[in-house]
């Protein structure tokens, strides 16, 4: 079968491998759409930072991997033991690998596990291939009425919703986000579809804060002109921002974030930082303000983004911006992401269709 690989720094390839077979507790699918994540992206311009170049914990697999963790697939065998799962039944896959052992695991946060790792980036296959074997606890079924495309965004809307549910926020509550790239949108969508009474994004690229305008941000600040803490206060009667989250990972965001809470409020770390970040210490205590971390998601979240996409609470197909096959995952997937920022939310890549 076709399968898109993960070799080294700037080394994707379309190559030829054997398909998986299907065992006791597993769930062979078909992959259809396949969303290019900035993890991804990484990888290829930086990498290996994430994938192991060492065998991994739980896999045993290292470099080079098939890639692709954001996908929505139709099952075409089961293993033996499930008696759940239909064959040709639509599924978006939660790519988490955990090992079920270690303390984090045994508190219900398999996205904390000590030895964590995905599907698409530590082993076990991945979306960008023909054939993909998983676990049966990785697959969730897709609701009539919601497409294959938007399937393959219940990752990235599942850390959204996973941020949302770890921080303190609450319905009617005021809310900045710092970041227009996919991450930051799918907050944005959430915490409309969840009730926040103003949504206040913050975004260099000006074709990133129409996207969120059109996400349902309420109002849209450019760091580079605007004042960020006085637009947010007065924005908030004065007194900032109930919750910020911070899918941008910039020093002076994160500074400005601090300072644009209310007193008691609190920012939500979202983003992969690639240096450490400092945090101004006098902000936080003399306001009682509070700084968390969030990743990924726990098992549950992608069933709650599935339900609110199906409701219609969820509308995320504007976030696609293109669609490509396979072989043109460089030229027309990976580039245009890192060099046309400002034209680009959310490539995916047609497996199956």
């Amino acid at each position: 079968m076709k399968a898109v690989r993960f070799h080294g720094k700037k080394d994707i390839r379309l190559e030829n491998i054997e398909i998986p077979k299907c065992g006791k507790g597993q769930v062979k699918v078909k992959p259809a759409y396949v969303g290019i994540c900035g993890t991804d992206l990484h990888e290829w311009e930086d990498g290996a930072n994430i994938i192991p170049t060492t065998p991994h914990p739980i896999t045993g697999e290292q470099a080079p991997l098939t890639i692709g963790h954001e996908f929505s697939a139709v099952v075409e065998e089961v293993g033996e033991d499930i008696t759940d799962v239909k064959i040709g039944q639509r599924v978006s896959v939660q790519p988490i690998i955990y090992d079920g052992t270690c303390g984090a695991c045994r508190d219900g946060l398999v996205n904390c596990c000590d030895n964590n790792g995905f599907i698409g980036l530590s082993g076990w296959g991945g979306g960008l291939s023909e054939h993909v074997v998983v676990p049966r606890s990785a697959i969730y079924e897709i609701p009539d009425n919601v497409s294959m495309e938007a399937g393959a965004l219940v990752e990235p809307l599942s850390v959204a919703w996973h941020s949302i549910d770890v921080s303190p926020f609450k319905k009617g509550d005021a809310v900045l986000v710092l970041g227009g790239g996919p991450i930051g949108l799918a907050v944005i969508q959430c915490l409309r579809a969840r009730g926040a009474e103003k949504i206040i994004a913050s975004e260099v690229a000006p074709g990133r804060r129409e996207f969120a305008k059109r996400l349902g941000a309420h109002y849209t600040l450019d760091p580079t002109s605007d004042d960020v803490v006085a637009r947010v206060r007065e924005i908030c009667g004065g007194v900032g921002a109930d919750v910020a989250f911070d899918a941008a990972g910039v020093q002076v965001g994160l500074n400005q974030a601090l300072k644009a809470i209310r007193a008691q409020g609190t920012v939500v770390n979202i983003a992969v930082w690639n240096k450490p970040a400092q945090l101004q210490m006098y902000d936080i205590v003399f306001r009682e303000k509070k700084y968390i971390g969030v990743t990924t998601f726990v098992q549950g979240d992608f069933r709650h983004v599935l339900d609110a996409i199906s409701s219609g609470n969820l509308k995320p197909l504007p976030m696609i911006t293109g669609k490509i096959q396979m072989d043109e995952i460089v030229e027309k997937g990976f580039r245009p992401l890192v060099e046309e920022k400002d034209k680009h939310v959310k490539i995916l890549v047609e497996v199956h269709p």
